[in-house]
């Protein structure tokens, strides 16, 4: 597929109508590393020394000096994220980069009800300001003349040089965007996850991964379907009852923090093992454009929805599922008190520690032979959570240039895995490799602690918090020696097992690792797009808060009810009570228009 011809027709149909919010790649609600754990391999550690780090700040890849419009101050920068789960100062390593790379500290500010609108209201979003979508917030904030155009006074040529050169289907495609809804043909930012090819696709993360070493000790048995997955679960909880702690034990557990039109982890345990994307109230058959209601009798979702009920009912659902945290449930996954996860940031990367691995316990993925899990296409246009800038920042060049950096291929290495030398090197052939630290942090990024001069504290805890991603993790990292920015990739890591139960899992499925193992089962592709959600209506607004409202409560209602019974009466309520909400149909309409539209899109990239 030829370059030209992908945008010319992504672009061409992106702006054939008023598209608005939402987007293909559910991404990364990526809180931790999202991949199976390491295979121990050994690398000489850096000295830890920083000698490159004396200051870009003192010269921008424009040849302008930040110092020179700033002085020597220390800056403090405000940054508004709608992705963040972290609130204050940041601190750690990160904001140790920050300080000897620009000579700035930051302090984050998530999201939180009614937020945006006191924030819109003052006048002033922030100094960096990071979108959740390109939707309502994004383009009130446009038309309102918050955010800052990155072509006044020429700011993304002098202090955004890598970006303007590296990205400019991006850009091109955030202002022809913006031109679309009435914003003016500016430029405000661009959208995560921008790729460098459109031919191929990121990482799996809905990966499947279970307890390998109780799948073991079961004898590894066949896996067809969602039967033989419930009779593995059980036969997992009668061999190991309690966990670590002396806790009972269960299958999965969930946690309500990411819901929004549908309960976060039943649609999303639809689109892992039928490859449906989210869309709407419902789900999206990516390979021939189908549109699946939430409500639609043996659709994916309500089956997915009877599935958990039918855990629950044996005792394989967390009962605390509806009221934990992330990091509750993450807890539990860590003390070995969780077999499952559709996720491999919830499964593998928690799981997986030394401790674990050397005692011969691990979490590695199995696909039922029926199942289709999905992955996502990498888009050379970008996703749909924006970069921006507040237009009312005192120090404009100053955010630009970090924007800029966080681009950059050691910018974007060091967002990822932490200061170059420190955490990881290239080695005399261009090949990417961890240091000693690098690859603790890598393996158990709460569990390793950073050196004093670097911050202190977990690796984790000293992340850039804001939680929005630059490049794909997959995109091609034109420093190295045609590696990615993913460390599954990288030859240096590519060594013998040093765990046991890791060489049991590669002689079983015959696979190196897990992203290997994923590409060679039958899956299903969401082709990158410019897709975003059309506007609706004031009116629609309205109906459709109380119909989410209602499929999210009732649908947690369903998980826990105590028999079949039970669990009909619930679902007949859901629909009763959503019809009630929607008498004529207007949300379902709005789905299957915006399935239409979607489908079009993407037979231009086919």
């Amino acid at each position: 597929m030829k370059m030209k011809k992908f945008l010319a027709g992504v672009l061409a149909l992106a702006m054939a109508g008023s598209l608005t919010a939402c987007g293909g790649a559910a991404t990364p609600e990526m809180p931790e590393a999202t991949s199976a754990a390491a295979d121990g391999a050994d690398t000489d550690a850096a000295d830890g020394s920083d000698d490159s780090a004396d200051t870009s700040a003192d010269s921008s890849e424009g040849g302008n000096s930040l110092s020179d419009l700033y002085g020597d101050e220390t800056i403090q920068l405000t940054v508004y994220s709608q992705l963040a789960n972290y609130s204050g100062k940041l601190t750690g390593w990160f904001a140790e980069v920050m300080k000897r790379e620009f000579n700035v500290e930051m302090t984050i500010i998530p999201e939180s009800d009614g937020m945006f609108d006191t924030r819109m209201e003052s006048g002033n979003l922030g100094d960096i300001v990071i979108f959740g979508s390109n939707g309502d917030n994004y383009q009130r904030a446009a038309k309102g003349g918050l955010l800052f155009d990155w072509n006044e006074d020429d700011i993304l040529t002098d202090y955004g040089s890598y970006i303007k050169e590296n990205m400019p289907y991006a850009i091109e495609n955030n202002m022809q965007f913006n031109d679309s809804f009435g914003a003016g043909n500016k430029l405000f930012g661009f959208g995560h996850n921008v790729a460098t090819s459109p031919e191929d696709h990121e990482a799996f993360f809905y990966t499947m991964d279970l307890r390998w070493d109780l799948y073991k000790q079961l004898g590894y048995p066949e896996l067809n379907n969602m039967d033989d997955l419930y009779n593995l679960f059980v036969s997992m909880k009668e061999i190991c009852p309690k966990d670590e702690n002396g806790n009972e034990t269960y299958a999965m557990s969930l946690w309500p923090d990411w819901d929004g039109n549908m309960v976060m982890y039943i649609k999303a345990f639809a689109t892992c093992y039928w490859g449906y994307d989210e869309m709407g109230f419902g789900l999206y058959d990516v390979e021939n454009g189908t549109y699946h209601d939430a409500l639609e009798e043996n659709g994916p979702y309500l089956t997915a929805l009877k599935f958990f009920n039918k855990l629950y009912q044996a005792g394989l659902i967390d009962p605390n599922s509806m009221t934990q945290t992330y990091n509750e449930m993450s807890e539990k996954v860590q003390a070995g008190g969780v077999f499952y996860s559709i996720f491999d940031y919830a499964g593998s990367a928690l799981y997986n520690i030394e401790e674990h691995l050397e005692s011969d316990s691990g979490m590695y993925p199995v696909v039922p032979a029926d199942a289709t899990p999905l992955c996502y296409g990498m888009n050379v246009l970008g996703g749909n959570r924006i970069w921006t800038i507040g237009a009312n920042t005192e120090y404009p060049e100053l955010c630009m240039a970090i924007i800029n950096y966080l681009c950059t291929p050691e910018g974007y290495m060091t967002y990822w895995w932490g200061p170059k030398d420190l955490c990881w090197y290239y080695d005399d052939e261009g090949n990417t490799c961890f240091t000693e630290l690098g690859e603790a942090a890598y393996k158990d990024r709460k569990g390793t602690m950073m050196p004093d001069e670097w911050g202190g504290g977990s690796f984790n805890d000293g992340t850039f918090q804001a939680n929005n991603t630059t490049w794909s993790k997959d995109a091609s990292n034109p420093d190295s020696n045609g590696e990615t920015y993913n460390c599954e990739n990288w030859k240096s890591r590519r060594t013998d097992a040093k765990y046991g139960i890791l060489q049991d899992w590669r002689d079983f499925t015959g696979k190196y690792n897990t992203q290997e193992y994923m590409d060679s089962i039958n899956h299903k592709v969401s082709l990158a797009t410019s897709y975003t959600e059309s506007s609706k209506s004031d009116e629609l607004k309205i109906i459709w808060e109380q119909v989410a409202k209602c499929i999210v409560n009732y649908s947690w209602q369903a998980v826990y009810a105590k028999d079949d019974a039970e669990y009909d009466k619930i679902v007949a309520e859901m629909t009763q009570k959503c019809k009630e909400y929607d008498p004529n149909g207007e949300c379902l309409a709005w789905c299957e228009n915006e399935a239409s539209i979607r489908c079009g899109l993407e037979d231009a990239v086919r």
